[in-house]
């Protein structure tokens, strides 16, 4: 069992695969503060905890990871954080400390009581009502009377063993989403790493981008970049070549990529320590771009830069929809999905949507602290190509700072 205090030494102990680096940070500070964070969303709520299953908000909750892909398609490991008492981790494989010794965060590793239906069988509906009776009793030794309880997923039979116990339900993503979106100075640090060795991993996949390779070969050195430098998953497969890049989101290909081809990507890297590096760039292969290619990219550069301009604390989301450098006409139709998203751990909440989008999100404001994406997708109805960028971004105190560097091809302006 953990201490549910936390360690104090000067040099925070680290888990996984990065613990023989060096964090850029205090990762013990991080954990207590993304753990605050949630418990003051509950309160707020009046919420007796939360029960979280999604492997993201696991591990921002406890900084407590095991088999990420694996666990994000198998409810198979799931955390309660009551709003007052310890952490229960109940963990896949028995229960075992072995992945989450030293988190400050955690106060007990449980077996978990799986009951997917994988493992489950038709035993589904009895495993659904011993694992809610086991999570009854952890509740109640925290909550008192308070039956208020958050959930981020489950499968249905969960749900209705929890309210067949008295339960009301309430929606967990609400709760995680708005907690996590403010970013403490040591998780800025944490993400500057990240971005750093995805950029590096860029270099290397421009380094490689020659004629002949294919989609799927010049993908696999980021991928290849992400894990050398401590990473641990990428989202997507988002690069395409020439014709393939109009529409967007085709998944990258066997395609060899041609002299004078448009190479457009979305990062959506999941980088050392969990944090995401999500930034696009758009190339063109072993060639100067022609005047269609130049066209695009000014175009996309300039909504970059414009959308880039407004953001400070304060906007309202719907004032930055309705604030946005306008689409030309040619690019409505396929337009990419936001202008704008927050970004943590993962692509995150606030959406900032387009003002030809059917929803125009919430009246929410920028806060200091948030991080955003900066998208920009020039993809002409019918057309040849399209050029895909994208920028990451800090709002500070007196206005915003970019945190991805990777140079733009600013020479095809």
């Amino acid at each position: 069992m953990n201490s549910d205090t936390g360690n104090t030494a000067n040099t925070p102990r680290q888990h996984g695969a990065m613990e023989h680096s060096i964090p850029p940070c205090d990762l013990d500070e991080v954990r207590r503060y993304r753990l605050a964070r949630v418990r003051a969303a509950l309160a707020e709520r009046d919420l007796a905890g939360i029960l979280l299953y999604d492997p993201v908000n696991i591990r921002y909750a406890s900084d407590a990871t095991n088999m990420q892909i694996w666990c994000a398609h198998n409810e198979s490991r799931y955390l309660y954080v009551p709003t007052e008492g310890p952490v229960r981790l109940f963990e896949f494989g028995g229960g075992s400390e072995l992945l989450n010794e030293g988190l400050p965060t955690i106060g007990e590793v449980r077996p978990a009581i799986a009951f997917l239906y994988f493992i489950a069988g038709t035993e589904l509906a009895e495993m659904a009502r011993t694992w809610a009776a086991d999570l009854d009793s952890v509740i109640r030794a925290d909550a008192g009377g308070n039956r208020r309880i958050a959930i981020d997923r489950v499968a249905p039979q969960g749900v209705i063993e929890m309210q067949r116990l008295g339960y009301e339900i309430f929606d967990g993503f609400e709760v995680m989403e708005n907690a996590r979106n403010i970013k403490s100075a040591g998780e800025i640090a944490l993400m500057r790493h990240s971005i750093q060795v995805c950029e590096q991993a860029i270099a290397q996949m421009r380094a490689a981008l020659v004629p002949g390779i294919t989609e799927n070969a010049l993908w696999a050195e980021l991928h290849r970049g992400n894990i050398a430098g401590g990473g641990e998953w990428i989202e997507t497969r988002l690069l395409a070549s020439g014709p393939r890049t109009n529409p967007w989101f085709r998944e990258s290909s066997l395609r060899p990529i041609e002299r004078g081809d448009i190479v457009a990507f979305d990062t959506d890297l999941v980088g050392p320590y969990g944090y995401c590096c999500d930034i696009s760039r758009t190339w063109v292969c072993d060639a100067r771009p022609d005047d269609e290619q130049r066209r695009l990219y000014a175009d996309a550069h300039a909504h970059i830069q414009e959308n880039k301009a407004l953001l400070k604390p304060g906007v309202g989301f719907r004032e930055l929809t309705e604030r946005l450098r306008p689409l030309g006409d040619e690019f409505v139709e396929q337009r990419y999905v936001a202008a704008m998203h927050g970004v943590g751990l993962c692509d995150e909440y606030p959406v900032i949507h387009y003002p030809q989008d059917e929803d125009q999100g919430d009246d929410a404001v920028l806060r200091e602290g948030m991080v955003l994406c900066v998208e920009a997708l020039t993809s002409p109805a019918g057309g040849l190509e399209s050029v895909k960028l994208e920028e990451q971004v800090l709002i500070t105190a007196d206005g915003h700072e970019q945190l991805s560097s990777y140079p733009l091809e600013e020479e095809w302006l």
